[in-house]
């Protein structure tokens, strides 16, 4: 049996680097940024200064700019923006979200570029992180802030002989409630989403082969009902 490390677990950004994409230095052309973003498909690029980081460039502020003027002329709109190998990868995620980054550069200790994570590899590691891969039902909880409970929800999944693989929650600032979304190692729902109902539970969405079961049957009592006119 394989193990798994403790590291392997948590998912911190040294585990996504990626060492393959370039980066320019303050001395480069603008022009030579450019070619680059667009050889490698990018909107944006780690600048250094000494093998040091400097910070972001975007595409936009390139293609604003003379192209053969120095990227060390941009210097002031770099955005600093960068995350240490020993952060989560959730971090990484929160980072390139908020600046809507195509590449988040890593660093070391002593601001040298150790890689850097991709939007785009970052989506593959976010669906692995919340088990998309895994066969199961979801289901979407609509409660109280002061009656969420995890224990009890678990209870009740459990009740059914179901376990939770995946819970997260957000508040809905409209309504102030606190919307549930929950995914179950069964991909037959139907028993426990009328356990959630039959304790108050708001069920808004759920997702499992009784929905495309009973929409198969719809659909056929709707043909016969045709047939029959």
């Amino acid at each position: 049996m394989t193990r798994i490390s403790i590291e392997e677990r948590i998912m911190l950004a040294s585990q996504l680097i990626n060492t393959g994409f370039p980066a320019v230095n303050l001395f480069d052309k603008v022009s030579f940024a450019l070619q680059l973003m667009e050889d490698y498909d990018l909107l944006h690029l780690p600048v250094l200064s000494e093998e040091k980081f400097a910070g972001i460039i975007e595409k936009d502020e390139l293609l604003d700019t003379d192209e053969e003027g120095l990227l060390a002329s941009l210097e002031q709109s770099l955005k600093k923006i960068s995350i240490k190998g020993e952060e989560h990868f959730l971090v990484a995620l929160k980072l390139i979200a908020e600046n809507e980054l195509t590449l988040l550069p890593v660093i070391n200790e002593q601001t040298e570029l150790a890689g850097i994570i991709s939007s785009r590899s970052m989506m593959v590691h976010l669906s692995r992180f919340l088990g998309t891969e895994e066969r199961g039902g979801i289901i979407v909880l609509e409660t109280d802030k002061r009656h969420f409970s995890f224990g009890e929800i678990s209870r009740l999944v459990e009740t059914n002989d179901a376990y939770i693989t995946q819970l997260n929650t957000y508040p809905e600032n409209d309504s102030g409630q606190i919307i549930v979304t929950i995914k179950i190692n069964k991909v037959e729902v139907s028993d426990i989403v009328a356990t959630f109902q039959r304790y108050d539970y708001s069920v808004r969405y759920y997702f499992g082969e009784e929905q495309y079961a009973n929409e198969l049957k719809e659909n056929y009592n709707h043909l016969l009902a045709y047939l029959n006119m």
